[in-house]
């Protein structure tokens, strides 16, 4: 089956993004496209040192836990809103069709680019045949 991943770079636009992702999730849902259309965020955050800070946070999580109903009144007026992110935020959608379905492949690859949220978000398409495809695959391999 060909793989075909399509990577676009929102910057720090998250309003584009939660746009995007309800688009491709209802694309999924209408078209049937569950194991052919798969899409990952890279926020930019996952480095080194996120995965040794992950061992501190479990060890933390629990103590926070009965912090939290404490001090859940006075954080509300502090907090930040649940979808502003301060981080670059990266969308690969990875095209997953097999030989005969080329057609249906070639029609999702100009689509997405050109619908709005997509447009705007510098769209590169790297397929099988490109140089860089290994490193996009490692990355959307990693990405959880």
């Amino acid at each position: 089956m060909a793989q075909t991943y399509l990577l676009f770079d929102f910057g720090a636009d998250e309003a584009k993004v939660q746009q995007a992702r309800h688009k491709l999730d209802g694309w999924r849902q209408a078209f049937r496209l569950d194991k052919k259309l798969q899409f990952k965020f890279d926020r930019g955050e996952t480095s080194g040192a996120e995965s040794t800070s992950k061992a501190d946070d479990k060890a933390t999580v629990e103590t926070s836990k009965a912090k939290a109903a404490k001090t859940k009144a006075k954080s509300k007026a502090t907090e930040t809103p649940a979808g502003e992110h301060n981080g670059e935020v990266k969308l690969l959608v990875r095209l997953y069709f097999s030989p005969h379905e080329k057609l249906s492949e070639q029609r999702w690859i100009e689509r997405i680019p050109s619908e709005e949220p997509f447009k705007g978000a510098s769209p590169k398409v790297v397929q099988e045949s490109a140089a860089d495809f290994a490193d996009v695959l490692k990355r959307f391999d990693n990405l959880d």
